[in-house]
């Protein structure tokens, strides 16, 4: 990067940081620390709901509908409907209950085991989940700096700790508030250049109907094929519906890192506002952050697109027995380049130019290009699979960042990976905020036999939030190869749990004749048989989508805790008053 870019960067962090640390001051007990003493208006919620969302897996989504289409979007078609459910049943209940963590409705419904069950089920995920998110922001700065992915997690992780650890809830809540804008406003402006440096005569709309004829604009997929539905396609408008609708009920339902957020609000109305409005804007804009991704498709048939976007990777080879190698497929596939660049800016000159709506041409020299490039970076993945290369085959999350660094002007460069750095920090602060609160709380609080007062409790969070720091970069030093495009990753991983953990509280809210016992056993039953069927998947031995994973996990529970509500004759039935 130049040096406008750095300063750009610099100024950018630096400034949001400030910000948010200096609006961070609160009384020090855990009101303070983790529901910022409940004084947070509606608009403070929709920004803390949205920035936790927005992590930095988020902004590398482009390289998602580069490769595979814009099908992803369909996740996210039963969030408006989980909103409508959390606001009617979830958020008047933990208000009226005056928790810290959703976990404490559990004890007070079935019993301190239940409780507990669930609390480590979602510390285990979401521990996992952010270490997979800190890992994201670590991609691009390793990237940027030719630094080791290591020390580089170590670098990024160290900072978010501090970052967290200093400021709490309400360090999160403020910057998430100015992270959005820049955020937003950056995305527009990189979707502005991209069809600006697009050639003469070729507008934006002919750049849909590129990425239309090379099949990425597949919004809606149903998921069809001539032997009937495929339960094993990941995205298609059935799946998102059913199973995005559980996966978005548990997570903005059960997930703390997300029911922190709107426990912070200063009342019920607030709260449901905030709910409500994001179930309104969360669709539009993943739609647009994916749209992104498919104009830079477009603009990389106008002109010469890297063999392979992890450029640390193609250096890795250069060094390796594959050098020569190398260089003869480099210089094949860049003559195959010119002639895809000279073919598609004749028909631009020609036919779109005149608004001539003949495609037929364009899409059988873009259909060529992609088969040929299929076969180019396979063979690179072959050599980087070497096990005296071991290298890293992932290319999709770097396609979105290669773009920003190659063709966008200095100073925006800065801009962009500032916004991308601001996603990773409020996401993965709120993630380590929440992972706290619910260890403290949930655990060390309920358990320990001293009593502990408030200045203790405010220390201890702290200490639990370092603490979590440190597992979650642990985690990222395995995480950024993972092989997946991140985003994907971290929507898997939160299926093979949040389905028990809907279903056990699903439970707890409209099933008042299952006690305790039941839920117990029955959760932790189902939870093994939602793994088991991941990693029959992974074997290749069955073949379900992960959306469903999250249906087969709530259901089951309940079906599970009904029958066995029958056996446990004895169980403690929760109080209406409780309620």
């Amino acid at each position: 990067m130049s040096w406008l870019d750095w300063l750009v960067l610099t100024i950018t962090l630096l400034g949001i940081i400030t910000y948010g640390l200096y609006k961070s001051r609160t009384t020090q007990n855990l009101e303070g620390y983790f529901l910022c003493n409940n004084t947070m208006p509606w608009y403070m919620v929709l920004f803390g709901i949205m920035g936790t969302q927005a992590s930095a897996v988020t902004f590398l989504a482009p390289g998602q509908s580069y490769t595979d289409g814009m099908r992803f979007v369909q996740v996210y078609f039963g969030l408006p409907l989980a909103m409508v459910v959390l606001s009617i049943t979830f958020v008047p209940v933990f208000h009226r209950l005056k928790v810290f963590t959703a976990y404490e409705f559990l004890e007070q419904r079935f019993d301190v085991r239940t409780r507990s069950l669930t609390s480590f089920l979602f510390l285990l995920q979401r521990g996992l989940s952010t270490g997979i998110s800190i890992s994201a922001p670590s991609i691009i700065l390793s990237s940027l700096l030719g630094w080791n992915i290591i020390w580089t997690n170590i670098f990024m992780g160290g900072l978010l700790i501090i970052y967290t650890v200093t400021g709490g809830a309400k360090a999160v809540a403020y910057t998430q508030q100015l992270q959005m804008a820049i955020i937003l406003a950056g995305m527009g402006f990189v979707g502005y250049l991209v069809v600006h440096r697009l050639p003469e005569g070729v507008g934006f709309l002919d750049a849909l109907h590129v990425g239309g004829k090379a099949g990425k604009l597949n919004v809606i997929t149903t998921g069809r094929t001539e032997h009937g539905f495929n339960w094993g396609d990941r995205f298609n408008l059935l799946s998102g519906l059913i199973g995005g609708f559980f996966l978005q009920l548990s997570y903005f339902g059960t997930d703390q890192s997300q029911v922190g957020r709107y426990l912070t609000a200063r009342s019920v109305g607030e709260s449901r506002l905030g709910l409500l409005l994001n179930g309104l804007v969360k669709v539009p804009m993943q739609f647009l952050i994916l749209l992104l991704g498919v104009l830079v498709f477009s603009y990389y048939q106008y002109n010469s697109e890297p063999v392979f976007f992890n450029q640390s990777q193609i250096e890795l080879l250069a060094k390796s027995k594959y050098k020569d190698s190398l260089n003869l497929l480099t210089n094949e596939y860049n003559a195959m380049q010119e002639i895809k660049v000279k073919q598609m800016n004749l028909i631009a000159a020609n036919n779109l130019q005149s608004g001539s709506t003949d495609w037929q041409q364009a899409q059988a020299t873009i259909k060529a290009s992609e088969d040929q490039k299929i076969i180019f970076r396979n063979t690179i993945k072959r050599w980087l699979h070497d096990k005296d290369v071991n290298g890293d085959d992932s290319d999709t999350n770097y396609i979105f960042l290669r773009f920003v660094i190659d063709h966008l002007p200095k100073g925006v460069v800065g801009l962009l990976i500032a916004v991308i750095f601001l996603a990773a920090w409020g996401s993965i602060a709120a993630a380590l905020n929440s992972l706290s609160s619910c260890t403290i709380v949930d655990f060390h609080k309920r358990f320990s036999k001293k009593k502990i007062d408030d200045k203790k409790q405010y220390q201890l969070s702290k200490l639990y939030t370092l603490l979590w720091g440190i597992f979650c970069v642990v985690i990222a030093q395995v995480a950024y190869n993972i092989g997946n495009s991140l985003i994907e990753a971290v929507n898997v991983l939160g299926s093979l749990f949040y389905g028990v953990i809907l279903g056990i509280f699903l439970v707890a809210f409209y099933f008042k004749r299952i006690g305790a016992k039941a839920i117990f056993a029955s959760a932790i039953v189902i939870e093994l048989f939602v793994i088991t069927i991941h990693i029959l998947n992974q074997r290749k031995v069955m073949n379900l989508g992960f959306l469903w994973l999250n249906v087969v996990g709530a259901i089951g529970v309940i079906l599970l805790s009904s029958l066995l509500s029958l056996i446990f004759k004895d169980d403690k039935k929760v109080q209406s008053a409780n309620l």
